[in-house]
């Protein structure tokens, strides 16, 4: 019986947490932007193709936003003591949010832009990583 009480201390609502929602965000955003990117720099030297970048999104707005609603999201696991991902966790898709520079492809300034995009990400993931082994630190489960 301890087992099982232990297993269903592990499920944690990471859903109702604000601030791996938003982690979550814009990890996503960011691997969004980073496949545009990447388009931008593999067509480099074709002709007449527009670089493109993906629209910013007001991370700031969407922690206020998180956590005023106080929304809870539904939980979706497989096996019993697995952390659960929410089941709205939207995936930033570049079709809709995608806008052109207007100019042609700068090989240095796609390189900059990636290299940026790819501390940012490692950034939030870090944080994101950090926020759960001290939640797991905090319910007694240090370390995996």
């Amino acid at each position: 019986m301890g087992a099982l009480k232990a297993k269903k201390r592990l499920q944690m609502n990471l859903a109702g947490i604000p601030l791996l929602n938003l982690l979550r965000e814009r990890m996503s955003w960011l691997d969004a932007r980073q496949n545009v990117l990447s388009q931008n720099v593999a067509n480099a030297d074709s002709p007449g193709y527009t670089a493109r970048d993906l629209k910013p999104v007001d991370f700031e707005e969407l922690l206020k936003s998180a956590t005023q609603s106080g929304q809870q999201t539904a939980l979706a696991v497989t096996e019993p003591g697995q952390i659960a991902l929410p089941a709205g966790t939207s995936n930033f898709s570049a079709d809709d949010r995608i806008e052109t520079t207007g100019d042609t492809v700068s090989l240095e300034e796609e390189m900059i832009k990636v290299a940026d995009t790819q501390a940012q990400f490692q950034a939030a993931a870090n944080l994101y990583s950090k926020a759960i082994e001290l939640m797991r630190t905090a319910i007694g489960r240090p370390g995996g």
